[in-house]
C-alpha cells in the first residue's frame, strides 16, 4: 500500500498515472492519521516552499510525516516534495523544512554560469549516479530525467546519491536511511522515471 499525500501542493494525478503505467496502485490520502498505515509515502510538490510548508502544517501533515519517517518504512518526495524533506529553503525569504535530511535549498546562482542558461532549469537533463541505492538497481550511472525547477538542494555529499550539472554541479537526488528524494519528476521522465518508481514499489 503506497500513500500519495494530498496537501494542495502536488501533480497528483500524473504520479498516480506513473504508478498505473508499471502496474502498482498509489491511494492519494489527505487524512493525516491514515499515513501510518500505509507501507510506503509518496510526497509531491509543485510551487512555493513557503505555501507547501504552511499546507503541510495546517493540514496536521506535517506532524504525521515526520512520525512516517521515524517508523523506517520507505518515504520518497518529489520535485519541491524532495526540497521539504531538507532544514530550510532561501526561497522568498527563510522556511524551516521537515528537517529529515541535512541540507538547504538555494537559488541557482546565475554569477556561477559560464554560459547564459535560463532559469528556471527546464526541461531533460542528466543525473550522475554518485554512490549506490537501491533506487537505481538495474539503471546506468547517468540517467536523463526531466527537471523543472529554479531553487536547488544543497546537503553533505553523504547523502546525495545523485548530481547534475547545470552551469555547476547541484544534488538532484538525495537518501537517507528509509527517506528518498528526487529533484527531477520519475513521472513525467519515461522509461528511467518509470525504472526509478518500479524499484521504489519494491523497497
Amino acid at each position: 500500500m503506497i500513500a500519495l499525500i494530498d496537501y494542495n501542493m502536488g501533480n497528483l494525478r500524473s504520479v498516480s498515472n506513473a504508478f498505473n503505467k508499471i502496474g502498482s496502485r498509489v491511494e492519494i490520502v489527505n487524512n493525516p492519521e491514515k499515513l501510518k498505515d500505509f507501507d510506503k509515502v509518496i510526497l509531491p510538490g509543485v510551487g512555493a516552499y513557503k505555501d507547501a510548508m504552511r499546507h503541510l502544517k495546517n493540514s496536521g501533515m506535517q506532524e504525521s510525516v515526520l512520525e512516517f519517517a521515524k517508523s523506517g518504512k520507505p518515504l520518497l518526495g518529489i520535485c519541491l516534495g524532495m526540497q521539504l524533506l531538507l532544514e530550510s529553503s532561501e526561497e522568498f525569504g527563510f522556511t524551516k523544512g521537515l528537517g529529515l535530511i541535512e541540507g538547504s535549498v538555494k537559488e541557482f546562482d546565475k554569477s556561477k554560469f559560464e554560459h547564459k542558461l535560463k532559469v528556471p532549469h527546464m526541461g531533460w537533463n542528466e543525473l550522475f549516479v554518485q554512490r549506490d541505492s537501491k533506487l537505481f538497481v538495474g539503471m546506468d550511472k547517468e540517467i536523463y530525467l526531466y527537471f523543472v525547477h529554479s531553487f536547488h538542494a544543497t546537503c553533505s555529499d553523504k547523502f546525495a546519491i545523485g548530481k547534475t550539472f547545470y552551469g555547476y554541479d547541484f544534488v538532484s537526488a538525495v537518501q537517507k536511511d528509509n527517506i528518498y528524494g528526487f529533484q527531477p519528476h520519475p513521472e513525467k521522465s519515461h522509461e528511467n522515471g518509470l525504472k526509478i518508481l518500479k524499484n521504489f514499489v519494491k523497497l
